[in-house]
């Protein structure tokens, strides 16, 4: 049995007019996204130059940070988040850099009144210690379980004293 013709289509479909309305699609599904997408390259690395350069200062480090090798010349006063809800415990003492090969938890130590049994050994994931080496200082952070140290801190906020406590 032979096919029929298809009947061909009555209505006006097959002709469309160009009018401005076809240039809405290419500015909204193209040039709009491109735009932003270059707008924020281009904001996000003039904030990347900023940060890096310390023309802003960061909440860690009110100085704009610091580098890893810095020590007592160091004119941070303070550094870190002072926050007691999240920083229980808090202590003072004198910062030195943790040499002591008996107690290898810490990469620094803080010097308190009362001997070697007193001193805490510090490590922190909030500010650089460095900045804090052979002066006197108010720590806070959280307490920690050791091996070897009788108080083991990760220090969360550090603050220079005026004067170090009595019997240092």
């Amino acid at each position: 049995m032979p096919m029929a013709d298809p009947i061909p289509p009555t209505s006006n479909d097959l002709v469309k007019s160009f009018d401005d309305s076809q240039n809405q699609p290419f500015l909204k599904t193209v040039l709009l996204p491109a735009v932003v997408i270059v707008l924020i390259i281009v904001v996000g690395g003039i904030t990347g130059y900023f940060l890096s350069s310390g023309k802003i200062a960061s909440p860690i480090s009110p100085s704009g940070g610091g580098t890893a090798g810095q020590t007592s010349g160091s004119s941070v006063k303070e550094a870190g988040i002072k926050n007691p809800t999240i920083y229980k415990d808090k202590s003072e003492g004198r910062v030195e850099v943790n040499d002591n090969q008996d107690v290898p938890e810490g990469s620094h130590k803080l010097i308190r009144p009362g001997g070697n049994s007193q001193t805490a050994y510090l490590v922190s994931s909030a500010l650089d210690l460095n900045d804090f080496v052979g002066k006197c200082v108010e720590v806070m952070g959280e307490t920690f379980s050791s091996q070897k140290a009788a108080w083991f801190m990760d220090v969360g906020y550090a603050r220079v004293l005026d004067s170090c406590p009595s019997g240092l």
